[in-house]
């Protein structure tokens, strides 16, 4: 009877936990093509209550040691951004079990490529947030929240934008003992489900990576005697498959 009353405490809790608004973005990372200037972004509500979410960006800022500083983007008078990225709209209402867009629109000089985090954050609505919340509106919303345990756990991601003449150029040296990638080019190369495993035992592999070799970076590895490398190679929308024997 004890671990029964346990079992149900922990149902509940669970149940409780989840009420409210659950946010999901898809991918963690985007990239906006040389060729276009807006992308689509759709974000799913899987929790129990609407979910009311600002879009934020800030533009990162890449140092030579691979660090990087947020920078917020400049509004111009009429509060539109001329330089940099902008979702429209940059508040989504989302129902529970539905799905919102949000479009992101490009201005600004294309010469080289930029990086943009987006933070999808849901909010209570407030008082002339540009939600359009009647007070009586939002004040049931903030009661049915009070039922349960919040959980309002926002999403980070990184935005590519391609600079408009794009050039793939990844060049391979398979000398040695080493594996190295080169992005010779000027926007950056995807080594997508990087896997390292035993030749003789598929089961023994290293935790699967995904890394992104920046214009003018490298991305290399030892190849060790007895195992197996395995990885996708994004170039913009053509992928090849690499695999190395160590």
């Amino acid at each position: 009877m004890k671990y029964l009353c346990a079992v149900l405490g922990m149902c509940l809790w669970s149940a409780s936990a989840v009420a409210g608004p659950a946010i999901n973005v898809g991918d963690f990372y985007d990239y906006m093509a040389g060729d276009k200037s807006t992308y689509l972004k759709r974000v799913f509500n899987g929790g129990t209550s609407t979910a009311f979410v600002k879009i934020n960006v800030t533009e990162m800022l890449y140092k030579p040691d691979g660090s990087y500083d947020e920078v917020p983007l400049k509004n111009q008078d009429d509060g539109i951004v001329r330089d940099g990225l902008m979702a429209s709209p940059a508040r989504l209402i989302v129902p529970a079990s539905a799905m919102q867009s949000t479009r992101f629109l490009f201005m600004g000089e294309r010469d080289r490529e930029r990086y943009f985090r987006v933070r999808y954050l849901p909010v209570a609505p407030e008082k002339d947030d540009e939600f359009g919340v009647s007070e009586e509106e939002r004040q049931a919303y903030e009661a049915s929240l009070a039922a349960g345990v919040r959980v309002m756990s926002g999403y980070g991601t990184v935005f590519f934008v391609r600079p408009t003449q794009s050039r793939f150029d990844t060049r391979v040296e398979n000398g040695g003992r080493n594996y190295t990638l080169r992005n010779a080019g000027n926007t950056v190369v995807v080594v997508d489900e990087f896997k390292d495993c035993a030749i003789n035992d598929r089961t023994d592999c290293a935790p699967v990576t995904k890394n992104h070799i920046f214009p003018g970076r490298v991305f290399s590895f030892e190849k060790q005697a007895g195992r197996i490398y395995r990885f996708f190679l994004l170039e913009g929308s053509t992928e090849k498959v690499v695999e190395i024997t160590g």
